[in-house]
């Protein structure tokens, strides 16, 4: 075979290899990139929704056992590849996290990454008397701890700052829900609520309880009381219209419910001439005026039925013998006397 023909079988031998490596390349790069949308868009969880809860300082590892945990993911192994291709180290945020079904790895990454959580709620019902029973409700829907949320709450340079007291400071929580993250600390949390309570006082509101000669505190105060009175709305208005009249009066108050906050004691179904003694500012047979603060938190609407109270010259009121829980109202201590022995002729007659 001429030199010439050995060089030419070369060449086209080389251009061979040549097209080979490079089909080789170029499947290789197809594989992996396949390979690589695969382990990033792929669904990886399984069905329904839930959710996974990071608390702050987790690392990777800490991320990975949780979802493992869980079983929510399919292959934590191609979590953990998708993991290294976003470069997503020790960069976890802490949060509130929603798992939906078919999500990929690269959702899952960017979530974790970004702290991409998902928010709560938190309700302020009644029923919270103090601020142990508000500091366990709001440490239950957030990552701090009741004490770290209770330390907050009883922080009284804050309560000062926002223009409180310790007493009057659990009035400054409105009952409402709240859309939250859980890893909002208890400290925002509270400014936060304290930028609820200025806009449900908003300039009509404030300019209603100045009309009435009484402060946005006190007001709350007053509804605290009225929604322990009664549980029907229509009296509401009606309660606060007899109390703003004893009020004005210089009358004391002489609430039952102040005695039962000022005793701890709410399973008192009577209240005894021996539990009027009881030395307390809350104690509103003893000392004339409203309480220093809130014995519950009232609801928007009770406080409203205060800022809209029924003007008349009752000074009296207490249950009716029909034991409905409705109340018969006075506006003289005899009339009253009356109504008070109807009630306890019937209270005997259960007897």
């Amino acid at each position: 075979m001429s030199r010439m023909k050995v060089m030419k079988l070369s060449c086209v031998n080389m251009r061979r290899t040549i097209y080979l490596l490079i089909i080789i390349v170029i499947v290789s790069g197809v594989l992996g990139a396949l390979l690589i949308f695969n382990i990033l868009y792929k669904g990886n969880t399984t069905k329904g929704v839930s959710y996974l809860y990071i608390p702050s300082n987790s690392k990777i590892a800490d991320l990975i056992d949780s979802l493992n945990s869980c079983t929510r993911v399919i292959n934590i192994n191609s979590f953990k590849r998708a993991a290294a291709i976003e470069r997503f180290n020790n960069n976890v945020k802490p949060g509130r996290y929603k798992i939906l079904e078919g999500m990929n790895n690269r959702a899952l990454v960017r979530m974790f990454k970004l702290g991409l959580q998902t928010p709560l709620n938190l309700t302020l019902s009644g029923n919270i008397r103090d601020m142990e029973r508000l500091s366990a409700i709001i440490s239950s829907r957030i990552e701090s701890d009741s004490l770290s949320v209770l330390n907050i709450l009883n922080d009284k340079k804050l309560a000062d700052s926002l223009g409180f007291d310790s007493f009057s400071f659990p009035g400054m929580f409105i009952q409402n829900t709240y859309e939250i993250y859980w890893t909002v600390k208890p400290r925002d949390l509270i400014l936060r609520l304290h930028r609820e309570y200025n806009i449900f006082w908003n300039e009509s509101r404030r300019s209603k309880a100045l009309q009435i000669g009484l402060s946005p505190k006190e007001i709350t105060t007053l509804a605290s009381i009225i929604i322990q009175e009664s549980n029907l709305k229509d009296e509401h208005p009606v309660i606060a219209g007899v109390y703003l009249n004893r009020i004005k009066k210089g009358m004391p108050l002489q609430a039952d419910p102040t005695i039962k906050f000022a005793l701890n004691d709410h399973s008192l179904k009577r209240i005894l001439y021996k539990h009027l003694e009881v030395n307390s500012p809350y104690n509103t047979y003893k000392n004339i005026g409203l309480p220093p603060g809130p014995i519950v938190l009232p609801s928007p609407d009770v406080i409203d039925s205060v800022l809209n109270y029924s003007k008349h010259n009752y000074l009296y009121f207490c249950a009716k013998p029909s034991l409905d829980g409705s109340h018969s109202f006075a506006a003289t201590l005899q009339q009253h006397n009356r109504n008070a022995r109807a009630y306890h002729n019937a209270i005997r007659g259960l007897k």
